[in-house]
């Protein structure tokens, strides 16, 4: 049986981390809403807060129908939405997370074919740590990941696989290793490293390259965003690694690839979206583009 009035003052409590603040921004009585909490405890036969002197705090069954209550919220907002698609086309809002190569180079010419076809409809796209978008993708945040599928099967996770990423290394134009006719290890693990901030696939992989060649770790000088990745390359003797497939497009930066022996990284990418999402207009469009506009590219998964 639904509680849809108790599931909402939840709701409320939950964003509020208050039961007085949730009862203020809801126009009701303190009294009420603690009622109507009391009567949706008693009838899921849990109890779902504990409240303290500075406000309220989520019991482990409390996280779990947090969890599960902001997604209906969401699926009820994706329901609206849908109904307005079929009234008037399809409009209203994709939140799409996507890595570096992603955002310099498939995208680009991927969203600006889809905002031609699809103008009503605002795209969200955000970059950051891979961990950190799987989870907002599961609460619901994000509609899409695109990215490596380098990571565990979930059972709430979709992962479509479009094609194979290889990185290898990159600096700079002008690089003292871009004159050398051979680039060991060695000479790698010399300079000191960037990577991209919060993405602990890269960081760990390249700790793994250099521990095959029995070499310890290279220092990290920095960690940053794609663009500031692009800006530190272009000034300084520091290293990175970069998918293949976007070389092209970092050249007209300054930036170019380092041939080294062996191998950084090579995984499946494609995109990641929510099991238990019926998924939108939007982003089944959204998805067809993308497989399209890759189909030409090298080491595209064949469906």
């Amino acid at each position: 049986m639904m509680h849809t009035r108790q599931l909402f003052h939840f709701l409320t409590i939950t964003e509020t981390r208050s039961i007085s603040a949730a009862a203020r921004e809801l126009g009701i009585t303190q009294p009420a809403i603690s009622r109507s909490i009391k009567q949706l405890e008693e009838s899921l036969g849990v109890k779902l807060l504990e409240r303290r002197a500075n406000g309220v705090i989520l019991t482990p069954e409390g996280r779990v129908l947090a969890r599960r209550v902001k997604l209906m919220n969401i699926e009820y907002q994706h329901a609206l939405a849908e109904m307005v698609d079929l009234n008037q086309g399809i409009g209203g809002r994709l939140r799409i997370a996507a890595g570096p190569v992603w955002i310099l180079e498939f995208l680009p010419p991927v969203i600006r074919e889809f905002h031609e076809q699809f103008p009503n409809v605002r795209i969200s796209v955000v970059s950051g740590g891979y961990a950190g978008q799987l989870e907002q993708l599961l609460s619901g945040e994000l509609d899409a990941v695109c990215g490596t599928l380098d990571f565990p099967d979930h059972s709430e996770i979709i992962k479509e696989s479009i094609l194979r990423i290889r990185h290898t290394v990159i600096a700079r134009e002008g690089h003292p290793l871009s004159s050398l006719k051979r680039v060991t290890p060695q000479d790698l693990a010399s300079y000191p490293w960037l990577v991209h901030a919060n993405h602990v696939q890269s960081t760990s992989r390249i700790g793994a390259y250099f521990a095959f060649h029995g070499l310890e770790p290279p220092k990290i000088a920095i960690e940053t965003s794609t663009l500031g990745g692009v800006a530190f390359l272009r000034k300084t003797d520091f290293l990175a690694t970069y998918a293949e497939q976007g070389l092209t497009t970092l050249k007209e930066m300054g930036i170019i690839g380092i041939d080294s022996e062996g191998t950084f990284w090579d995984f499946e990418a494609g995109i990641v979206r929510r099991r238990s999402t019926k998924t939108l207009p939007a982003l089944r469009s959204f998805t067809a583009m993308v497989r399209a506009a890759l189909q030409t590219r090298p080491s595209v998964i064949k469906s």
